[in-house]
């Protein structure tokens, strides 16, 4: 469809063609108005002899079709991009202020292409075009002003538009029944206004490309915290529901602790207790527990007592019912963010690795970013250090250009990007490393290697954004911060430890010498006051072809819905091992099918390799905090933490979160949770079509259609494979 013409079969012509469409489509996608005219200053033949299409067969079926449906640029439905042209025109966006232009755009490119790096969505969405918005979080607070409750809206509207993801903190509105003095009236409360939130992210759906996504946050001692533990609930009055938003309970360290102390808590109207908002650690308790005493002298007029086990009980509940409101921790976001000085963190974002400052004056930004840590292996299945070092300098540099290239929906993000020049890194293809290296992730060795590999990735990140102050200056609120303080991710366990009164049991040990990189960040600060966050990364990973983040991979076999299509997903690592013993065959497939990919139970399977391959609900879920508080301490934002649980109780629940807590972790993410029916197997009929439906083993094995046991072996082993003969 790019080219439009029949390409000649002879290879010398075909590159040919292939670099001169390259610069045909991109001079028609500049007339059409898609992309920037700037990026017709390039060396345009230099660029496209940079081109190396061989490259396409990096990407899966999945991630071809992915990239097809919703990144490459088209006219009219007709697509004027393939890969090659797709990963150099991000290039080019990323690179369109350099002094060295083609140079970077073809550094930018190799990285890219070869899928050591990916950047977010919204950059390969929007890079290079007309509306450059790259970023992809933004984080407000709202007001307890019905005019700034409104701008908010508007403001969200904007930033779904252009394909951001919005974290809003709804705190500060006064709770129900409160006093309204310019009307003399009560209060409705926030829920009315979550309820209009909801709908402006369903109406607002980023250019049709993907759906508006928002979550609202609401500190745990706002006196409507019960009725917005509820907003997901399927029963109950619609008009207070929020069932396309997203939720989570903001917590005070002070909530844990009366929960383990087995006291009472207090909710109040925040326009009794004001201050509360921006305060953390023991500022907060102190002033917290003066509210309290000032209950019985009658100055606290709106003000509920109830128990502390009660509460995270219904939270607790309400997660395991709905998935939402997610736990997010506000003392550690805001005892180890690096910019203290200028600021507290209200929130986390929609995808809960993002922990910055915002005001009324400043909405956050972050860039993201993720490296793909399965093309960072050497022959051995070790880390390839060089090569991760070099990737993450390269992608640093492509991150600290989003802030200057990025469209600016709103004056306060602006404001507040340029101020602060923060970006994400993140990784993702966790597990294949893990696969590779023959670590199992349930096990104290793949737990010491999630610190050791962090440690890796914080130092060369950190090192590369000390190395862009030096050669670009130093972000301008550097001054006060930790790091001109000389305070390090790793150094805020001591912090959080200190005003907690509490260990967090992790390690603060360093395998490397960081003597050189703290005296680097003294001699030229910092470019970027924060370097890491580590995202979700589910559509990026489809077309890296890894597992996403930092997850243990899903299942062994599924078939996986999105804009596309269905497509049958299968464990290519496991596949590799069964081969290399000789068990996989016909019946192998039809017996991985049967089992909805699980190995635990063919018993035929060595040992060894049924404890390699166990899916994410065979894992104890205790590995989930153990893996993300070792991460963690390297990380000056967050992660997105998922919960796996395989189980209905809910004081195995509760004692996941408050450990999570104990260690020290900033956030969680989705609590996903095992559900009582099989999952749904798939067919392939005679005719093609994809048809989803669930069947016995005994049909799975039938003559009369196509089973995904033909379908597997013919991806994995050609449409001549012996097995299904």
């Amino acid at each position: 469809e790019a080219f439009q013409v029949k390409i000649p079969s002879q290879p010398e012509l075909f590159e040919e063609h292939y670099r001169s469409f390259f610069i045909r489509n991109l001079h028609e996608s500049v007339q059409y108005g898609l992309l920037s005219k700037n990026l017709l200053e390039f060396d345009l033949q230099k660029i496209a002899d940079a081109l190396e299409p061989d490259r396409d067969h990096l990407i899966t079926y999945l991630g071809m079709q992915t990239l097809y449906d919703r990144y490459f640029l088209h006219i009219e439905k007709r697509r004027v991009e393939v890969p090659q042209y797709f990963w150099m025109r991000v290039a080019m966006g990323l690179a369109i202020n350099e002094k060295e232009k083609e140079k970077r755009a073809i550094e930018f490119y190799n990285i890219l292409s070869t899928l050591r790096y990916v950047s977010s969505t919204p950059t390969l969405f929007n890079a290079g075009t007309n509306h450059p918005q790259l970023s992809s979080c933004y984080l407000s607070t709202v007001k307890d002003d019905l005019y700034n409750i409104f701008k908010v809206y508007s403001d969200n509207a904007q930033l779904s538009k252009w394909a951001g993801g919005i974290g809003n903190d709804w705190t500060n509105v006064r709770a129900t029944g409160a006093y309204i003095h310019g009307t003399n009236g009560s209060s409705q409360g926030v829920i009315p206004f979550l309820k209009i939130n909801n709908d402006v992210a369903v109406a607002v759906n980023q250019g049709g490309k993907r759906k508006g996504a928002i979550c609202s946050y609401l500190e745990i001692w706002h006196l409507d915290v019960e009725e917005f533990l509820e907003l997901r609930k399927n029963t109950g009055d619609e008009r207070r529901r929020t069932h396309d938003m997203n939720t989570a309970s903001w917590i005070p360290d002070l909530f844990m602790k009366r929960i383990q102390e087995n006291k009472d808590w207090t909710l109040f109207s925040p326009n009794e207790v004001p201050d509360l908002h921006d305060l953390y650690g023991k500022a907060f308790e102190l002033k917290y527990e003066e509210y309290e005493n000032l209950i019985a002298s009658g100055h606290i007029k709106r003000w509920k007592k109830i128990s502390a086990k009660d509460l995270w009980r219904k939270m607790i509940t309400m997660l395991f019912e709905t998935g939402h409101p997610w736990i997010t921790f506000k003392d550690p976001c805001n005892i180890r963010s690096p910019q203290d000085h200028v600021g507290v963190v209200h929130n986390s974002n929609l995808c809960t690795e993002i922990t910055l400052n915002n005001s009324e004056d400043e909405t956050a930004v972050c860039n993201l970013g993720s490296l793909n840590l399965a093309q960072h292996a050497d022959e051995n299945g070790n880390l390839d250090e060089k090569r991760l070092a070099h990737s993450i300098r390269v992608a640093m540099r492509m991150l600290d250009n989003v802030v200057d290239i990025n469209f600016y929906p709103t004056k306060e993000t602006k404001t507040s990007n340029l101020q602060h020049r923060p970006v994400g890194l993140g990784i993702m293809g966790f597990q294949d490393l893990l696969y590779i290296k023959n670590l199992n992730f349930d096990s104290k060795e793949a737990v010491n290697f999630s610190d050791e590999m962090m440690e890796f990735i914080s130092y060369h990140a950190i090192l590369s954004s000390t190395e862009l102050a030096k050669e670009r200056g130093a972000y301008p609120s550097f001054e006060g911060s930790k790091w001109d303080r000389g305070i390090f991710p790793v150094d805020t366990i001591d912090l959080l430890e200190k005003e907690r009164g509490q260990t967090t049991g992790v390690s603060k040990s360093e395998k490397m010498d960081w003597s050189p990189v703290r005296l680097a960040v003294k001699q030229y600060g910092m470019r970027n006051s924060n370097c890491m966050a580590i995202a979700p990364t589910a559509t990026i990973s489809n077309i890296a072809g890894c597992i996403p983040c930092i997850e243990p991979i899903y299942k062994n076999l599924y078939v996986k819905s999105n804009m596309g299509g269905e497509f049958v997903i299968i464990n290519t690592s496991l596949v590799h091992d069964l081969k290399k013993i000789g068990l996989w065959s016909s019946e192998m497939c039809r017996k991985l099918k049967a089992s909805d990919g699980s190995i635990q139970r063919i018993l035929e399977v060595p040992e060894n390799i049924r404890a390699k391959y166990k899916e994410v609900f065979e894992i104890p879920v205790r590995y989930f905090i153990e893996h993300a508080a070792v991460r963690g301490k390297w990380i000056d934002q967050s992660q997105s933490v998922n919960i796996f649980y395989r189980g209905t109780s809910g004081k195995d629940i509760s004692e996941v979160y408050e450990m999570a807590w104990e260690k020290g972790l900033k956030t969680t993410y989705y609590l996903r949770t095992l559900g009582a029916t099989q999952v749904e197997k798939s067919t392939i009929s005679e005719k093609g079509t994809h048809k989803r439906e669930t069947f016995t083993e005994e049909e799975a094995s039938s003559p009369s259609g196509k089973t995904i046991d033909a379908v597997m072996c013919s991806i994995l082993n050609g449409p001549d494979c012996e097995a299904c003969q």
